[in-house]
């Protein structure tokens, strides 16, 4: 029974620090990357719709980011989307194909970003504490109903604390790593 509540937290912390890692992909570096517009959703035909359902995003350079839409008459709606998702990038079009030139980060603007990195890595602690609290919460009915013994509880949470130290870990890694990024110049 503990041994499931533990795969069961593992699961759900590898998939938190998954998350977390995706939505490090969203912050903008000083290289061009599709994934910076994967938070972009676009008000088409009056349904809001994530920019990948409409539109091909390439990254031919290093500073250069391009997005074809699959309906032509759509490129006014995207470039609008762009603009009000706040990346710090003016799209162009030549009726085709929208262009976004990914400029130089300056000083300010890195450590803006380096603090959004930081927040986003926190509420991802956040969630993989949630996992720890909800699992030790179990554990202790297990034992308050008299399914396992304390020696077993008291196992189980060792366990459980190891692998919350592992995710959180994890996290902090993967948070250097793109504080290292966003700080290259």
């Amino acid at each position: 029974m503990i041994d499931e509540l533990l795969a069961d937290a593992r699961e759900r912390m590898t998939k938190s620090v998954e998350a977390t890692t995706g939505q490090f992909g969203t912050v903008r570096t000083g290289r061009a990357s599709p994934a910076l517009l994967d938070r972009i959703v676009v008000d088409y035909y009056g349904a809001m719709t994530p920019l990948k359902q409409l539109a091909t995003v390439n990254a031919p350079e290093a500073r250069l980011l391009t997005v074809q839409p699959f309906d032509q008459s759509s490129i006014p709606a995207v470039e609008k989307a762009i603009m009000q998702a706040d990346l710090g990038l003016t799209p162009s079009n030549d009726g085709r194909l929208i262009r976004l030139s990914v400029p130089e980060l300056n000083e300010e603007r890195r450590r803006d970003m380096v603090k959004l990195v930081r927040s986003i890595a926190e509420e991802g602690r956040v969630a993989v504490r949630n996992v720890r609290r909800d699992v030790m919460q179990d554990l202790k009915e297990l034992k308050d109903e008299g399914e396992v013994g304390a020696d077993d509880e008291h196992r189980g949470e060792g366990e459980l604390q190891k692998l919350t130290d592992a995710s959180v870990a994890q996290l902090d890694a993967v948070l250097k790593a793109k504080e290292a990024e966003i700080l290259e110049v």
